[in-house]
């Protein structure tokens, strides 16, 4: 999911969970108030809606008794007059939070509770005839007093006028509609709460495991570890910060697997410069010692001598050339010539050159051009020269026939223009043909003097033919012959429209 998606639905979520929670909450607590209001002081039809409004409710607890008041004093108003009656219909009241005043003419007969709260409230009572409500809703003082007032108005049986009040505390509101909003806030703090820790787990689940994850992957690769694997949880913008990491941990193992195998190679290479050099350097110093010690004692013996010393110097000289190319080569730091070649001009120059070389090493050599005349490749001449001459190379070297025999092909493959360089030498096993194209590889693991070489020579080849866009490979089947094919790709004018 994405972040912004999860973001928009934390908003929506706490504010409409919360809200409908804290509803349904509500209702129910207020369904169970109801019940315990009705049951505890007589009433009924009281709502939800109505514990929203306590005076509504604290008239509603004295209607009963105002009814059974407004009786009396319709019908027996001499009652009034009973105090015994007077303070049986108080105590009925101070039940219902309410007291019961009664006065006669403008002196107050009966007080059903302390002087103090009369006091307040009698300052404010209405007089006779004087409340515009005379019904069970009653009406309200404020100031001091903080009081519904029930008014029924009457005559007593000798003419003087009388005014019962039934007078409810407002400062006192009736427990279960205190309960109902102390319950009320604390279920509307509950679901905040329990809101608020849903969001977080989910939050925490989406946002947080992911990012824990990504700092134990940046720690393990501060540390050097790269072993391991960091697999994204989701498709959103830390899933793929996750894969980006990932993608970045697999950079930085192969680039250390391959600082890990450079360093091995390079001290391969060293290893093996030191023997193919120290085989030609002892045979020099022999042969020089030979010289100045006498043991050359002829004009033929010498002569022998010093083109062995010659010929062993050469070798060094090749061998040296052939490590600075590869160097250069490796490191990108040959600066390639290219050019349109016409591929019968080039191909012919090149196998007069390798006719003449390989008939003075006794190698039958044969050139076959199947391309037309008009195709042209894009390249650079001294370079695929220098792969020619490399594979050659290689094939004398390994030739086991007493009649040596190379030949050159060079084939139209469509957009590509394939060279084909075949020998009848004593080939290669299917085991190192995989790996002959390898830095440093030598399917001569004896590393036999003879054949020289660094190792290198095929993996010069496989390099340039690569910057020239192009691909090589090789097949071979052992005492018949190798065949190493590559291909560059021919050079296509572009039509110019006016």
């Amino acid at each position: 999911m994405k972040f912004k998606t999860r973001l928009i639905i934390a908003f929506f979520t706490i504010i409409l969970i919360p809200a409908a929670l804290s509803a349904a909450m509500i209702m129910v607590l207020g369904r169970y108030q109801i019940g315990a209001i009705d049951k505890a002081y007589g009433i009924t039809g009281t709502t939800v809606e109505s514990l929203s409004n306590p005076m509504q409710v604290l008239s509603r607890v004295t209607e009963k008794p105002y009814h059974e008041l407004e009786e009396i004093a319709r019908y027996k108003p001499g009652d009034l007059e009973d105090a015994t009656l007077l303070e049986e219909f108080n105590q009925k009241l101070v039940g219902k939070k309410a007291y019961l005043l009664v006065r006669k003419g403008r002196t107050l007969v009966y007080l059903g509770t302390g002087s103090q709260e009369v006091e307040k409230v009698a300052a404010q009572l209405p007089g006779y005839g004087e409340s515009d409500i005379t019904s069970e809703n009653g009406i309200y003082l404020g100031g001091e007093a903080q009081a519904l007032v029930k008014q029924i108005d009457f005559i007593y049986p000798g003419g003087e006028e009388g005014s019962a009040f039934i007078i409810t505390d407002v400062g006192n509101v009736i427990p279960e509609v205190e309960q109902f909003f102390v319950d009320m806030l604390l279920c509307v703090l509950i679901v905040l709460v329990l809101t608020a820790l849903g969001l977080i787990f989910w939050i925490y689940k989406g946002v947080m495991r992911p990012v824990e994850k990504m700092q134990v992957a940046a720690g393990n690769i501060k540390e050097g570890n790269l072993d391991f694997e960091l697999s994204p949880d989701s498709d959103d913008e830390l899933g793929q910060l996750c894969m980006s990491l990932e993608d970045m941990r697999r950079r930085l193992k192969d680039n250390a697997e391959e600082k890990v195998e450079f360093d091995r190679e390079n001290k391969e290479l060293i290893s093996n410069i030191s023997h193919d050099l120290k085989t030609p350097v002892t045979t020099i110093k022999g042969y020089a010692e030979g010289i100045m010690d006498g043991v050359a004692d002829t004009p033929e013996k010498i002569e022998k001598y010093v083109r062995t010393i010659y010929n062993k110097a050469n070798e060094m000289d090749l061998l040296i050339n052939e490590l600075t190319l590869y160097s250069k080569i490796d490191t990108n730091r040959i600066p390639y010539d290219f050019s349109i070649l016409s591929v019968n001009d080039y191909f012919s120059d090149c196998s007069e050159e390798l006719y003449l070389e390989l008939e003075a090493k006794n190698v039958e050599f044969g050139y076959f051009n199947y391309v037309d005349p008009e195709v042209k490749v894009i390249a650079d001449a001294e370079q695929i020269k220098r792969v020619i001459h490399n594979i050659i190379n290689n094939s004398t070297k390994y030739m086991d026939k007493p009649r040596a025999k190379i030949n050159l092909r060079v084939k139209d493959v469509g957009d590509f223009v394939q060279v084909e360089l075949e020998d009848n030498g004593k080939g290669i096993a299917a085991k190192d043909l995989p790996n002959i194209f390898d830095r440093f590889y030598r399917a001569d693991t004896s590393r036999n003097s003879s054949k020289g070489g660094s190792g290198i020579g095929l993996s010069i080849v496989k390099k340039i033919i690569e910057e020239h866009g192009g691909k090589i490979w090789a097949t071979s089947r052992e005492n018949t012959g190798t065949t190493m094919y590559f291909v560059l790709r021919k050079y296509q004018e572009v039509p110019v429209h006016e």
